[in-house]
């Protein structure tokens, strides 16, 4: 019998266990998706570990930069829209065309947002413990050019959102002062005034 074929015990049990931890992995990235502000806690953490570690190294601020070009394009994905105005049928200009409510769809949703996010900070964290990656530069024109491009481009993201009128954040369902209370003469049959 040959060895890393599909009759080999060996290599039935290393795809089982490893079809095992994807499906857990999976379980509970599932189980997550509704813990919005714990997920996030988890990646502030991360960030904050990436950032210690460069500080006591002194070092690997070629991949700190990396990082951040990541998050700023990432960031930019998520508060864009699935379906750029320029590019196809408008968002409506006046008030009869926008008559049909149209909930904002992001190119990148939260979850995934989020996903990308933690993956490539963990990616980082593991390759500072790689000598290869710590190119020398001298790291206060790097923090200087990210700011530059940050500015720049969340200027133009901004732009794009006043000129074609979106809000890519929500804060959920609008709540009003006297929501289910009726204010008529009669007062209804929910009426705060019995």
């Amino acid at each position: 019998m040959m060895e890393g074929t599909d009759d080999d015990p060996g290599h039935q049990s290393m795809d089982q266990t490893t079809a095992q931890l994807k499906r857990a992995v999976q379980y509970w990235l599932d189980k997550s998706t509704i813990h919005i502000v714990p997920r996030w806690c988890v990646f502030a953490l991360l960030l904050s570990l990436f950032f210690l570690r460069i500080y006591l190294v002194q070092g690997y601020f070629i991949v700190a930069y990396g990082l951040g070009i990541f998050l700023l394009n990432n960031f930019i994905a998520f508060l864009s829209p699935l379906e750029d105005p320029n590019e196809g049928p408008g968002l409506p200009s006046t008030a009869s065309e926008g008559k049909e409510y149209r909930p904002f769809t992001r190119r990148l949703p939260e979850f995934k947002f989020w996903m990308a996010c933690s993956r490539g900070t963990f990616t980082c964290i593991f390759m500072t413990f790689f000598p290869v990656f710590d190119i020398p530069v001298f790291w206060p024109i790097l923090l200087m050019y990210f700011f530059i491009l940050f500015f720049m481009t969340m200027k133009r993201q901004i732009l794009h959102m006043y000129k074609h009128k979106y809000v890519p954040i929500s804060w959920g369902k609008s709540k009003y002062k006297h929501a289910g209370v009726e204010q008529g003469m009669y007062g209804g049959g929910m009426s705060k005034s019995r």
